[in-house]
């Protein structure tokens, strides 16, 4: 994504971030523990009976349960990574979980421009640096650290996402299961409790890796070459030349890899008449799970994805927030959400200044000229004028029939209704410990009142 739309972007989450906690002198506000001190990080070898080498990452994901993960990371270290969070540097540490513990781990912070907005202390937001001032920042714990070959769960990482842009603690939870339930490959998404060196931090969302592992799982072939966030052609609807190609690799990047399946299918839809284009897309994807995917993406309005191409400029335009995989031995390539964080926002209005699309599904603006649109006027350009949306678009009666099953199954009522209420109830004594405890945690008031605005908002995309 380029630099401009990333700044701006992440504009729109500085502006929508939940403020300090307006309830504070409801409740009685416990003195956090004292931090760890300075340890030396042992190296724990497993005897092969641990619980997290016999079980499978079925048991992190239960959506039934809300599981807790402590984290121990030396006084030192951590007062260093809390230094320059921006910095994404691992430290080590250990992480215990059901009993176990397992050390040492790598952790570290992570996110993008908009984790960072108003959570370090520096001048400029489009540019973020300087200490944490904020509570939480999103995480990523490395399982298989220093090259060792751990597994926990059957996972290599771990990813804790703050939600911080989030006040229905909701989004990436809700969209990923929907995805999932409608045959899409994205990853699984629960709520967790983090506890930092001895201090509750809060509640984030625990959402999958996508990696060789998520491959394996999701795909019959799953060795194959994932990419992120390069989309298989550019601005002039050409194949991207093979080092972008190599520089967006996820995995293999080590066994002398090429993009040949995904650079062909672009230079076939290059080639192709827009009466063959759809021939091709049926021969090279699995059409349903696209279309799927452009179902679920649409009603949800996930408007910072796949089908917003940002633009900088006449001739440099671009989605973000996506991954490709493709499937060797069937030849076939598959489009993988990700970043789901300001889903539901746009459904009734345009709330979020950035993002919104102009476009309904198959929809062309300024006969694909760029145009601005949204409060703040940012260019963009219609998801239709490229060469594979548009082949996907004329599967209109497949996409109608896959959007009714959706609305009269996965997302109805009946489904998502119950669904929301037993996770609110999971996260509840969480977030309410959370409001007690810290001044910048969403207060439990502001957060039912974001439930409340998120069931409206789903019952209107279900309407319209």
């Amino acid at each position: 994504m380029m630099k401009q739309a990333n700044q701006l972007l992440f504009l729109a989450c500085s502006l929508l971030l939940f403020g300090c906690n307006s309830e504070d002198d409801k409740y009685e506000i416990p003195e956090p523990e004292p931090p760890i001190s300075d340890f030396v990080v042992e190296t724990i070898i497993p005897t092969g009976d641990e619980k997290y080498l016999n079980t499978d990452s079925d048991y992190i994901f239960d959506q039934s349960k809300l599981h807790t993960f402590e984290i121990n990371i030396p006084a030192t270290d951590y007062a260093n990574i809390n230094s320059d969070p921006t910095a994404e540097e691992y430290v080590e540490g250990n992480i215990i979980f059901d009993g176990e513990k397992i050390s040492p781990v790598g952790i570290r912070y992570k996110g993008s421009i908009g984790a960072f907005v108003g959570c370090v202390s520096g001048p400029n937001w489009s540019d973020p640096s300087g200490f944490k001032i904020c509570t939480k920042l999103s995480m990523k714990i490395k399982i298989n650290w220093n090259g060792s070959d751990s597994k926990f769960y059957g996972l290599k990482k771990l990813q804790l996402h703050s939600m911080n842009n989030d006040p229905t603690q909701m989004r990436e939870r809700l969209g990923y299961w929907l995805f999932r339930s409608m045959g899409v490959p994205a990853p699984r998404a629960v709520h967790a409790r983090l506890i930092i060196n001895g201090t509750f931090s809060g509640i984030y969302a625990l959402v999958e890796q996508i990696d060789g592992r998520f491959t394996r799982e999701n795909f019959d072939d799953g060795k194959g070459n994932l990419y992120k966030e390069i989309w298989p052609l550019n601005t002039a609807g050409e194949p991207h030349n093979e080092e972008s190609y190599i520089a967006a690799l996820q995995t293999n990047e080590d066994e002398n890899p090429n993009p040949d399946i995904i650079r062909n299918f672009a230079q076939q839809i290059t080639d192709a008449d827009p009466d063959d284009a759809p021939s091709i897309v049926t021969n090279r994807m699995d059409i349903e799970k696209t279309l799927a995917l452009a179902v679920v993406d649409r009603t949800i309005r996930n408007d910072d994805g796949a089908f917003h191409w940002y633009c900088q400029g006449s001739n440099n335009c671009a989605p973000h927030n996506f991954y490709w995989y493709e499937e060797p031995s069937q030849n076939k390539v598959y489009l993988i959400p990700w970043d789901l964080d300001h889903a539901f926002e746009n459904i009734i209005n345009d709330v979020n200044p950035v993002t919104p699309i102009a476009d309904g599904w198959g929809e062309i603006t300024e006969n694909c000229n760029v145009f601005s649109y949204g409060a703040i006027g940012f260019s963009q350009r219609s998801a239709a004028c490229d060469k594979l949306v548009a082949a996907w678009v004329t599967f209109a009666d497949e996409y109608d029939t896959l959007k009714s099953e959706f609305i009269e199954g996965p997302f109805s009522e009946a489904v998502v209704g119950p669904m929301l209420l037993e996770w609110e109830e999971q996260i509840r004594a969480a977030t309410l410990e959370a409001d007690q405890t810290y001044g910048d945690a969403i207060s439990v008031g502001e957060w039912e009142s974001a439930l409340s605005q998120l069931k409206t908002s789903i019952q209107y995309a279900r309407e319209n």
